[in-house]
């Protein structure tokens, strides 16, 4: 019997995995090393026209966004590629796609009248708001400038849709003053590792648990295996609402990098038809029994246990799919793409 696909009420659209930055804890390992593969045009109008009829608008409506509702176009760095950016806001407008708003990094935004043209003109070809990303990980590529202006335009342009994620850092810097990038070593000498710690959001899973593991140590407990397994999922597989669609038409499930559903640009047949578990044992396991069956799919394969053991359930779950990637090649097609599993460290 075929397993169940989500129906996307809620998605963000990866335009490529290709990033100004490389931050230590992105969640897709996205940095400038990846492949400058973006989304071609056929296959944005392919996915858009069947995302079009499941996306749910924003909770205080259509033309309003928040953070999990509507369908937010994402990376990477989408404002890396302003002409696919503009032509994929512009799809989505005549599909009457609601409460879609872009994420960015702001490298961009370098002056006060680049940044307002390019707001302005994607604001008038259909985007209803902008999500600016601040945190210390970000400063590390980004001027702290370059985020104050995007977000100062952007409130200009886009009124309350304007969002902020993490707030609390962008008063934090503004206060004390910041205007370059910073190494992240430096910032923790401002604000001292354990408060860091504690007031930051950040998932175990992408490039956190190699990137972020010395300073976690002591702090944040590993545990084996046999721990995490019976534990819930913080970011379940199976779910509506915010799933993602990449350049590489994988219809990826949450926040899950390197795991694919199948083909978005077949969406309407996947959601109609759903998975066989025997096309794509990986997603069966997740989707049926969770981590016991795939942790021993990965054993029978050669999969080891590190003796330190790990971070979370997302940091296992993560390490078991990179090694049938490694051990298998291409043997499962859901483990896909599979150049995520070589951008993690």
């Amino acid at each position: 019997m075929n397993l169940q696909v989500p129906r996307p009420a809620s998605a963000g659209l990866i335009l490529s995995y290709r990033c100004t930055a490389q931050c230590r804890h992105c969640i897709y390992g996205c940095s400038p090393r990846w492949s400058g593969d973006w989304l071609p045009e056929s296959d944005l109008k392919l996915i858009l026209e069947q995302l079009a009829p499941h996306i749910q608008p924003s909770f205080f409506g259509p033309d309003r966004t928040d953070l999990s509702g509507g369908l937010h176009f994402s990376g990477g760095e989408p404002f890396a590629n302003i002409k696919l950016l503009c032509r994929a806001v512009e799809l989505a407008a005549e599909l009457d796609i609601p409460s879609t708003f872009v994420e960015t990094n702001c490298f961009w935004a370098v002056d006060d009248a680049t940044t307002r043209e390019r707001l302005i003109t994607l604001r008038d070809l259909g985007l209803a708001g902008l999500m600016v990303s601040v945190n210390p990980f970000y400063l590390e590529y980004v001027p702290f400038a370059n985020t104050a202006r995007a977000v100062a335009v952007g409130q200009e342009v886009f009124g309350p849709n304007l969002m902020v994620y993490q707030v609390d850092y962008f008063r934090r810097f503004t206060m004390w003053g910041l205007s370059d990038a910073m190494d992240f070593d430096e910032y923790l000498k401002l604000e001292g590792r354990d408060d860091f710690i504690r007031q930051t959001e950040f998932f175990m899973m992408g490039r956190a648990p190699s990137r972020l593991a010395d300073l976690l140590a002591g702090f944040m407990p590993r545990l084996p295996a046999s721990d995490l397994v019976e534990r819930p999922c913080p970011t379940p597989v199976v779910r509506e609402w915010h799933n993602h669609l990449d350049n590489y038409s994988n219809y990826v499930p949450g926040f899950c990098g390197g795991l694919s559903f199948g083909d978005a640009r077949r969406l309407d047949d996947l959601l109609e038809v759903g998975i066989d578990p025997d096309e794509r044992p990986v997603l069966a396991h997740l989707m049926r029994d969770d981590l016991k069956g795939l942790l021993g799919l990965a054993a029978g394969r050669g999969f080891v246990e590190v003796p330190q053991g790990y971070f979370s359930k997302c940091h296992l779950c993560q390490e078991l799919r990179r090694h049938l990637v490694e051990a298998s090649g291409d043997e499962f097609p859901e483990l896909a793409p599979s150049e995520f599993y070589k951008h993690l460290e």
